[in-house]
Order: structure tokens, then sequence, then C-alpha cells
């Protein structure tokens, strides 16, 4: 089934103020299914999952400005607020409206934004073990607590700029601790971290960003439950980071939201369980909450 999709998607690049955004788009029904990384990763985060998707609705995937193929522009402001800028980007770019936005990790507060200020062209949001503001209980993985703390950071980085053989051992045991199957887990973390290592400047900057990003939205609580579309939370409950309390929070503000718990999963939800989370996309993308 894997190769079903291999050669079916068409590439195209999104200009982001003069900077090239990576496209991919699977041809299918509206409304569009729109696909988003977090860190430390990129749009091959769901290949496990897009054959079970690619056929029954129109997909769109896309890397974000300084991950994966996308252009990686030296000094650019790797924030939040930009990556919502960059899917505003994509989605001018291929044209879908409405669509189905799925957030997983990093990529939920501009998943979120862009869907507070665009609600009537939201057919559905699908939230993967992500965060927007601050809640009780959410837990940062190590490697993030190590590359957003203030002066903690700053020496983090030129360790691992020295030593890459440090760098890829963190990678690989904190990326590892997301996938629950070995093999899985010996399968993709090496493809990850052969595109992670130029996407270092993004994850160092999204890092710094961080503790504003959550701080922040935290204060648009209030917007969060005046959102009216449809709302799937969908969290691989094994994750001890973005965990079982940030979904159940989630389920609490938007006021027309689902709570799906996926035993057995981890952080990659996706990954761990890809059949299964791809018939929860579906189903929001049916506009069917039951």
């Amino acid at each position: 089934m894997a190769e079903s999709f291999v050669e079916s998607f068409v590439e195209s690049w999104a200009d982001r103020a003069g900077h090239r955004i990576r496209v991919r788009e699977h041809s299918g029904p509206g409304p569009a299914v729109v696909l988003m990384h977090g860190f430390p990763d990129d749009l091959h985060l769901y290949d496990r999952m897009l054959p079970y998707l690619v056929g029954t609705r129109r997909v769109v995937t896309f890397d974000f400005l300084g991950w994966g193929g996308s252009d990686k522009p030296a000094g650019y402001p790797y924030t939040a607020h930009n990556q919502t800028g960059d899917l505003d980007a994509v989605l001018a770019h291929v044209g879908a409206d409405p669509v189905v936005l799925v957030a997983h990790d990093a990529s939920g507060p501009p998943a979120i934004d862009w869907a507070l200020a665009h609600p009537e062209r939201v057919a559905g949001l699908v939230l993967l073990n992500t965060y927007y503001g601050w809640m009780p209980r959410m837990r940062a993985p190590e490697a993030i607590t190590l590359y957003s703390l203030p002066g903690v950071r700053n020496l983090a980085r030129a360790v691992m700029r020295r030593f890459e053989g440090l760098d890829r051992r963190l990678y690989f045991w904190q990326v590892g601790r997301f996938i629950r199957d070995a093999d899985v887990r010996a399968e993709l973390l090496p493809q990850l971290y052969a595109a992670f290592r130029g996407s270092r400047p993004a994850f160092w900057r999204l890092n710094a960003d961080l503790l504003r990003t959550l701080l922040t939205r935290r204060r648009r609580a209030a917007q969060l439950r005046e959102f009216r579309r449809p709302v799937r939370i969908v969290f691989g409950a094994q994750d001890p980071y973005l965990n079982v309390h940030v979904a159940r929070r989630f389920a609490e503000l938007f006021p027309h939201a689902e709570l799906e718990l996926v035993r057995g999963a981890r952080h990659y939800v996706q990954v761990d369980e890809p059949q299964q989370v791809a018939a929860a996309i579906l189903r929001a993308a049916a506009g069917s909450l039951s």
C-alpha cells in the first residue's frame, strides 16, 4: 500500500517574501487536508499515514521555511508568528478553501492562529499531540528545554556545533522516545536527522521563541472558546510531554471538540497509529464529530 502514493504527488514552490516553501499536493476531492509538521522534523513525518488518506481527499503537505526542502534563509526570524504567514502563503499557492488543518507539535500555534483569523475558511481543525498556550502539566521534551532556556541555550548550541556526534546521539535519543516501534525508529530516525542537520538555525530560533509563544497564546483562551468550527483532538496517550492532560484541556477550551486518545501511541501518533489517525482526519474532513 505504501507504494501507491509515492509518485502521485505534484511538487511545487510557494513564494514567501521571496523565499520558497516546498509544497506537495495529492489530488482528490475537497475539502483539502493540510498536514503540518513540528520540530525537529519535516513533511516526511506523515509518510506512513499518507496511504490511508491519498485518493480519498485532496492532501497537501509542506515544509515550513527553514525545514526540509524549503529555503533556509540565514538570519530569518523563525517564529510561530512567521510560520502562520508560511501557512497562509501555502494555502494561497494551492488555492485550498475550505481546509482541514492538521497540526502536530510546534505547528499548533500557527495552525490555530490561522484558524482563529479565518474561521469561515476552516472545515475542521485536527490537533495531534500539539500545544498552543502554556497549560498546567504539559512538559517540554528534554532537548527542547536545553535549547529554549535563556543562559543555557547558547552554550548548548556551541557544544553541538563542535561535537556533531553528540548532536546526533541527542537527536536519536530524544526523537527515538517519540516512536513506539523499534523497527520504525531504525528506519525513520536517520532520514529525519539527515534533514534536520540543515534545519538547526530554524530549530534554535523557534526554541528561543517558545516561551514567548506559550505566554502570549495563553492569553487567547477566550478566543478558543469562541471558535465554532469542528475540532478533533487526537493524542497519543503515552506521550509524556504533550500528554493526555493537554489533550483534555484543549477539549475544554474548544466548544465544538471531540477528544480521541490513541492507546499505546507516543508523541508521533501519526507514526505509531497511522491508520487510526487517518480515519480521525477523514471524519473531520467529512464534517462529522461522531
